[in-house]
């Protein structure tokens, strides 16, 4: 199981990599052909029309960039495996996450022939309403995952 689940924590740093260079190619790659993107504002998008979806945001606006903690990852079945992860998001220009844009993702992999590819990402936005020892908790540790990250590269 070990294996496996470095192969889904790489399929999960590989999306959110392509997100942060802006790339909806290589980010559209990495979902199977049925699969469905949940985005943070709600919207649905299918796999098939996922490189078009992506494409005038990456073109039109300048994104901010992800840093991650893996919380989970699970198996579900053979083959078939939940991740769970907290987020935060980096302004370009900036040097420390944005609070206002946390996120949890969930990302369900499926493995062919394999390979592992997203089948669903769901992206919630982290507003823990009422509870802002959550929220302030959640931003302490994208920060910390951010100097990790740095020192990492």
């Amino acid at each position: 199981m070990a294996e496996e689940d470095a192969a889904i924590r790489r399929l999960y740093e590989d999306l959110l990599s392509a997100w942060n260079d802006r790339d909806a190619r290589r980010y559209a790659s990495l979902f199977t052909d049925d699969a469905s993107l949940i985005g943070f504002d709600g919207s649905q998008v299918d796999a098939s029309e996922l490189e078009k979806h992506l494409v005038p945001i990456f073109t039109d606006h300048p994104t901010a960039s992800y840093v991650w903690r893996v919380q989970e990852v699970r198996p579900l079945g053979p083959a078939v495996a939940l991740l769970r992860a907290r987020v935060g998001m980096v302004p370009p220009g900036h040097t420390d996450v944005n609070p206002a844009v946390n996120a949890v993702q969930s990302l369900v992999a499926v493995q062919h022939n394999g390979t592992w590819r997203v089948a669903l990402f769901h992206n919630t936005p982290a507003q823990y309403h009422g509870r802002s020892d959550l929220a302030e908790e959640h931003t302490a540790d994208m920060r910390a995952a951010m100097v990790e990250a740095s020192s990492r590269s």
